[in-house]
């Protein structure tokens, strides 16, 4: 958000009206803006409503109560530090006892005494706008780094990654809490990077050591499955990949990279050699009592018709089912790719951001860049989600508490144009969902509702309990609604029939995939519920999700 007028302005408390007139005249003449505060109240009120810096004359606030000012200035944000010009006839604080009480107290003082040219008063107020437009710049910085990091930490969460960075040359390791539980730590255990190489099973640790070795050597992408030990004793598949960062003199800094638990399919893989292997000894066996047995052709020939239509209907369902699974593995692959790709050039662009000169072009090429980057990260989820055919972890959840915890990120994703209401009663018995899962269905919703609204409006979130009786779509029972309401432009009945439909979009080209209702609509089946949509065409769209 760029700074204006309002945020840049002079707010003056001067001994008597004429003063403050012959202050504000001055800053005005100079092209910059001036209020007059009437009391020290005023003052702190403007204050608070956003101002460029306060110029305070010491006279006018010497037997005042400064208490509220004090506090307002010690409960700065990290990124403020507010200016005050304090204007004294008794000089500063080396020979006025009281200004240094006041500098003190105040913080971010400079001091001018009276009677003073007006070229020095306008250099203090144009240094101090100066240095309040940076930290203004400062807060925009802050706020793009904590968007980047939630949406990242999202991506994460979708995708079942764990996060880890290794130090070097240390050999220091910093691992996210879904990491450690990849290995069978708790968040909250210490995971070193001995304890990691203890881990390794120990017929697979002479192939881990050679790929990172190669990877330190060369530089070239980290990227190894291996079996891990946990210390219950169970043996599991992890998936690490990571990517080197390099220092300015091209030493290797540290890998950064991210992990999957992939035991679920190397099972099942296993499980398929072994049945491609039992179909092979069969086949062997019957060439063998074929050869050998050529008398008992004609009384065995039935039977070993009906056993080869056997084994070729199930080679058919083995052909299908690994092309199915084929198919998600790719699709999750090329996500997971894609999103460690996303990481690297979302950490280089931040990098990029602090290292280049204050150049609004060079800003603005980098804010595209980043933007393009993040709607990759929101494609990579709605892959991830398509892809995944393991089971969801349901457990009973707060509904009403999940979705208090989300108004901070669905207000950033809203943006300032779309307001954000929660109707959620009291005593709500809990629903059986899957936390992870739940969430990016709720912001999945929640930014179609705002696309629905190109001018803005209202997006209101309620809750309530329900019991199914003669639904076809449920079985009879208490359920938990949960819609999402906008004020938008709503769809015809056409559209609204085909709207759960997979990769089905009404949005323009490169604007929607068209498999966000379709993930959503599949995640509320799978947890036993449905998603129920009404909408009227230029009053809005509700979307219901009965769990």
């Amino acid at each position: 958000m760029r700074p204006g007028p309002s945020s840049e302005r002079a707010v003056i408390l001067a001994a008597s009206e004429r003063d403050a007139v012959k202050t504000a005249h001055l800053i005005k003449e100079a092209g910059y803006y001036a209020n007059i505060c009437g009391d020290l109240t005023e003052l702190g009120r403007e204050i608070a409503s956003g101002a460029g810096l306060a110029i305070i004359a010491d006279e006018a606030i010497g037997n005042a109560d400064v208490a509220g000012l004090t506090r307002w200035l010690n409960e700065q944000p990290s990124w403020s530090d507010f200016p005050i010009v304090l204007m004294s006839e008794r000089g500063g604080p080396e020979r006025n006892p009281e200004a240094a009480r006041l500098g003190r107290a105040l913080g971010n003082v400079t001091f001018v005494e009276r009677p003073f040219h007006p070229t020095t008063l306008v250099s203090l107020v144009a240094a101090a706008v100066r240095g309040r437009r940076r930290q203004y710049q400062t807060r925009a910085i802050l706020e793009d780094l904590t968007e980047s990091e939630d949406l990242l930490q999202t991506a994460l969460n979708a995708g079942h990654l764990g996060a880890l960075e290794l130090h070097l040359p240390e050999f220091e390791l910093e691992a996210s809490p879904t990491c450690k539980r990849f290995f069978g730590r708790r968040p909250a255990d210490s995971f070193t990077y001995q304890d990691l190489l203890d881990a390794v099973h120990p017929e697979d640790r002479a192939r881990r050591g050679e790929a990172i070795e190669h990877t330190l050597r060369t530089g070239a992408d980290y990227r190894i499955e291996y079996r891990n030990i946990w210390p219950d004793g169970t043996q599991h598949w992890v998936d690490v990949r990571a990517r080197a960062v390099r220092r300015a003199d091209g030493s290797t800094r540290s890998l950064v990279g991210v992990c999957s638990d992939i035991t679920a399919r190397k099972t099942a893989e296993i499980e398929r050699e072994a049945l491609l292997a039992q179909l092979a000894a069969e086949r062997t066996a019957l060439a063998e009592l074929t050869a050998t047995l050529e008398q008992r052709v004609e009384q065995r020939t039935a039977d070993l018709l009906r056993e080869v239509a056997a084994r070729e209907k199930a080679q058919e369902q083995l052909r299908h089912a690994q092309k199915m699974e084929a198919i998600g593995q790719l699709t999750g692959g090329v996500a997971h790719d894609f999103n460690n790709l996303l990481m690297a050039v979302m950490g280089n662009l931040d990098l990029l951001r602090k290292r280049l000169p204050d150049d609004p072009r060079l800003h603005r090429l980098i804010d595209g860049a980043q933007q393009g980057a993040e709607r990759g990260a929101a494609l990579t989820q709605r892959l991830l989600a398509f892809a995944r055919q393991q089971d969801l972890r349901a457990v009973p959840v707060d509904l009403g508490a999940l979705v208090r915890d989300m108004s901070n990120l669905l207000e950033r994703s809203l943006g300032p144009r779309v307001a954000l209401r929660l109707e959620i009663p009291e005593g709500l018995p809990p629903a059986s969902i899957d936390t992870n899962q739940l969430e990016l269905a709720i912001l999945n919703l929640a930014i179609n509702a705002r696309d629905a609204m190109p001018d803005g409006g209202m997006i209101e979130i309620r809750l309530a309990a329900w019991q199914a009786k003669n639904d076809a779509a449920l079985k009879p029972g208490n359920y938990l609604k949960l819609s999402v309401v906008d004020t938008g432009t709503g769809m015809p009945p056409d559209v609204l029939k085909r709207a759960i439909e997979p990769f089905f979009s009404s949005k323009p080209v490169g604007k929607g995939t068209g498999l966000g209702l379709s993930m959503v609509h599949g995640l509320a089946v799978q947890l036993g519920g449905a998603l129920q949509l009404a909408s009227t065409l230029g009053k809005g769209t509700t979307a219901t999700l009965v769990l």
